[in-house]
């Protein structure tokens, strides 16, 4: 499993004013122009559809230095942030990422 701090620094999860999202800032990434993906559409971006695969997640914003997740209000972010966090390191690492199936 890849580690994220083996980059220039650590992937940092911030809490927002909505408590159904977070930002996690990415180190040494910017994103061209900013894109929003919806679980009710596919997504043509593979890191964004690697997120949206994940159980409770229903949106997800690449902006920036950072990518911003939202969950639905039942599912609590200990539950989901692990995966989130893992799916941000292998795309820091530089690995293939995929919509798990």
């Amino acid at each position: 499993m890849s580690n994220p701090e083996s980059m220039s620094g650590a992937i940092v999860a911030k809490p927002t004013p909505n408590p159904n999202a977070r930002k996690f800032v990415l180190p040494g990434v910017h994103f061209g122009a900013s894109r929003n993906f919806s679980a009710d559409r596919p997504a043509d971006d593979p890191l964004a559809a690697a997120l949206l695969g994940l159980d409770g997640v229903y949106n997800v914003l690449l902006a920036q230095d950072f990518v911003t997740v939202n969950k639905f209000p039942h599912v609590e972010w200990p539950d989901i942030e692990a995966a989130v966090q893992a799916i941000l390191a292998g795309y820091l690492a530089g690995n293939r990422i995929g919509r798990s199936g």
